[in-house]
C-alpha cells in the first residue's frame, strides 16, 4: 500500500477520464429484462463517486454514514446519492445530490465519466458518476441525511484483502464488500469502489453486477 501511488493532479484526472470513455458501461438497459420480470417500476438512481485531494496530495474519495432517522437504509455506508428527478439525468442527479447531502458544488465539467450500472434488492438501478472535486471546500453534511462523512485514500483500495467475496445460502450470487475505516463496506457501495479501483485506476474491465448486497440491505 503506497500512499503515493494516487497522487491528486492532471495525470490521473487525465487517465482516468481517458478510461472511462474507453470502457463500455452496462447501462440500465441491462437490467430491463430483470425488471420486466420484477413487474416493478424502474427506479433510476445516481450516485457520485466524488475524487478530491487531501493535505498530503494524495487523491481521495469521499463516502458517507447515513443518518439513523432515514427511513431507507439508515446507518449503512454510501456515496452521495438519489432518485434522478423528472426529466434529469444521471450527471446531473449526481451533481445535485453532492450538493444537498454534503454542501459541495460542482460544474458539469468536473464529470469524468461513469461506471456500470447496479440493480438494487430494493429496485433501483444506481448509476455511478466518477466527479472531479478540485478546489472543493470542507464537506457541510446535511444531518437530516448523513451522520458523517470521511475521505478516504484511493490506495485504501490497493490493500490486498480488497475485495472480499464470499457466498451465501440465500443468493446464488457472490456477496462483495470492501475492508474501509475499520468496517466493512458492502454492495451496491463496494461494488463501485471496486470497479472504480480496476476500471478507473487500472484500466481492466471488471464488471459488478454479478455481485449481490448482504441479505440485511435486501429491503
Amino acid at each position: 500500500m503506497d500512499p503515493t501511488s494516487h497522487p491528486f493532479d492532471d495525470n490521473l484526472r487525465r487517465d482516468v477520464a481517458n478510461r472511462l470513455a474507453a470502457f463500455e458501461q452496462h447501462t440500465e438497459n441491462h437490467f430491463n429484462e430483470e425488471v420486466a420480470r420484477s413487474k416493478r417500476p424502474l427506479r433510476r438512481a445516481a450516485v457520485a463517486v466524488t475524487l478530491i485531494s487531501n493535505e498530503q496530495g494524495a487523491a481521495c474519495f469521499l463516502i458517507t454514514r447515513r443518518a439513523s432517522s432515514l427511513r431507507n437504509h439508515a446507518g449503512q455506508w454510501a456515496l452521495p446519492g438519489g432518485r434522478l428527478d423528472e426529466g434529469e439525468t444521471h450527471e446531473a442527479a449526481a451533481l445535485r445530490e453532492l450538493h444537498e447531502e454534503l454542501g459541495l458544488e460542482l460544474a458539469p465539467n468536473t464529470v469524468l465519466g461513469r461506471l456500470d450500472a447496479y440493480g438494487t434488492r430494493s429496485g433501483f438501478v444506481i448509476t455511478p458518476i466518477v466527479l472531479w472535486g478540485e478546489g472543493l471546500q470542507t464537506p457541510k453534511p446535511d444531518p437530516n441525511e448523513v451522520a458523517a462523512v470521511y475521505s478516504v485514500p484511493l490506495f485504501e483500495l490497493d490493500r490486498p484483502d480488497v475485495p472480499i467475496i464470499r457466498t451465501i445460502p440465500e443468493s446464488d450470487r457472490p456477496v462483495v464488500s470492501v475492508p474501509l475505516l475499520g468496517t466493512v463496506i458492502h454492495a451496491p457501495t463496494a461494488a463501485f469502489l471496486l470497479q472504480l479501483r480496476d476500471v478507473g485506476l487500472r484500466g481492466l474491465s471488471t464488471r459488478v453486477h454479478q455481485y449481490e448486497q448482504p441479505v440485511f440491505a435486501w429491503r
